[in-house]
C-alpha cells in the first residue's frame, strides 16, 4: 500500500506530537462558562427558497464576543414531533452552501441546521467586531495574545451554541441530535460533540485542526495549514518561541477535546491525505473513549470518500 504517513498499524497507536497546555481543561471550562452568559437572541425568518415538504429559515444567533452567527434551518413539515436533527459543518473558508443538498435529511424527517463559520465564506460576522469576513488566517488569529482570544475557540463555542439551540427547539428531540462535516467541518463536528456531550452520534470526515506540530514536522504546513509557516516566517523566523506557539495552539487542538465526546462516532479517513495527514487525524481518533468505528480508504486523499455519506445516513437512521 502506498504511504504518505505511517503504516496503519502505527497510526492506530499514534498519540500525537503537539504539546497539551497544562491548564487545557480549565481553559475550556472557562470558555463554556463564558458561553453560558451569552443570550443567543435567536432570530428566524423564512428564506425565499422553499419546498413542499419543508420550511427553510435563515437563523441568526449571538455567539461569544457579541458576534452574530448565521445558520440555515430546515424544518420538515410532516414529520412526527419531536424528531431528530442533524448539524452540518463546512470546510475551511467555505460556507453552509446551497439549500438543496440538505433536503434529503428533511425528507427523512430530520431538522437540519447548517452553520456558517464566523468570518469565513458565509453570512456570519467576523469575530473582531466588524461586519463581514476575514476568510483566512483563522488558526493563527489571536495567537500572539491571550489564548482566550483565539478565533477557533470562539468558532468551537459557536458549534456548541448551535447544538443547544437545536436541542431547545420544541420540534426537535434533544436525545437524537447528530453532527457531521468534513475537513474543518470534521474538526467542528468533533468539537461540537466534545463541548455539547449530548450529541448522540457524529460522523466526521478527515478532521482538520489536529496535531499542528506533526503537520509542521511533516513539511505539510501548506494549503489549509499554510498560515502556520506564514506565522513563523513573519513573527518567529528562527523558531525561538516554537514550544510556546505550539503549546498555545494546543488549546484549539481537536485531539485534546476528543476525550470529552460521549456520542457514538463513525469517522472517515483517507490514508493518502496530504492536506490533513492521517496521523494527525488518528491523534484525535485514538483519544476518543466513546463507542467508535473507523472507515478507512487506503487509496484516497482529501477528497470525496465513496459511500461514506451513505453510511452516515444509515448510521443516523439506525436507532
Amino acid at each position: 500500500m502506498p504511504l504518505i504517513d505511517m503504516p496503519l498499524s502505527e497510526l492506530m497507536q499514534y498519540q500525537g506530537r503537539n504539546p497539551r497546555p497544562a491548564d487545557f481543561d480549565d481553559y475550556w471550562e472557562r470558555a463554556l462558562a463564558e458561553l453560558k452568559t451569552v443570550d443567543p437572541a435567536v432570530e428566524m425568518t423564512p428564506n425565499p427558497f422553499q419546498v413542499p415538504f419543508a420550511e427553510c429559515y435563515d437563523l441568526y444567533f449571538t455567539g461569544v464576543r457579541n458576534t452574530r452567527v448565521y445558520a440555515k434551518y430546515i424544518k420538515p413539515k410532516h414529520a412526527a414531533e419531536p424528531h431528530p436533527a442533524v448539524l452540518q459543518f463546512h470546510g475551511y473558508t467555505g460556507s453552509s452552501g446551497d439549500w438543496q443538498d440538505k433536503l434529503q435529511y428533511a425528507a427523512l424527517g430530520f431538522s437540519v441546521f447548517a452553520m456558517d463559520c464566523r468570518g469565513q465564506g458565509g453570512r456570519s460576522n467576523d469575530a473582531g467586531g466588524t461586519v463581514g469576513t476575514t476568510h483566512h488566517g483563522h488558526i493563527i488569529r489571536g495567537l500572539q495574545g491571550n489564548p482566550d482570544d483565539l478565533l477557533f475557540r470562539h468558532i468551537f463555542l459557536d458549534t456548541a451554541q448551535l447544538a443547544s439551540i437545536a436541542m431547545n427547539m420544541p420540534e426537535v428531540d434533544p436525545d437524537r441530535v447528530y453532527a457531521m462535516g468534513g475537513s474543518q467541518g470534521g474538526a467542528l463536528t468533533l468539537a461540537c460533540a466534545a463541548l455539547e456531550p449530548r450529541i448522540r452520534k457524529l460522523a466526521p470526515i478527515f478532521p482538520f485542526l489536529c496535531d499542528y506540530k506533526r503537520v509542521w514536522e511533516m513539511d505539510l504546513a501548506k494549503d489549509a495549514y499554510q498560515e502556520l509557516r506564514t506565522f513563523f516566517r513573519h513573527f518567529d523566523p528562527q523558531h525561538a518561541r516554537e514550544d510556546e506557539i505550539f503549546t498555545k495552539l494546543g488549546y484549539i487542538d481537536i485531539q485534546y477535546l476528543a476525550p470529552r465526546i460521549r456520542g457514538e462516532v463513525m469517522m472517515g479517513v483517507g490514508l493518502m491525505d496530504t492536506i490533513c495527514p492521517p496521523s494527525t487525524q488518528f491523534a484525535a481518533y485514538n483519544k476518543i473513549t466513546a463507542p467508535k468505528r473507523l472507515e478507512v480508504y487506503p487509496d484516497f486523499g482529501h477528497e470525496h470518500l465513496p459511500g461514506f455519506l451513505d453510511k452516515t445516513m444509515q448510521f443516523f437512521l439506525k436507532e
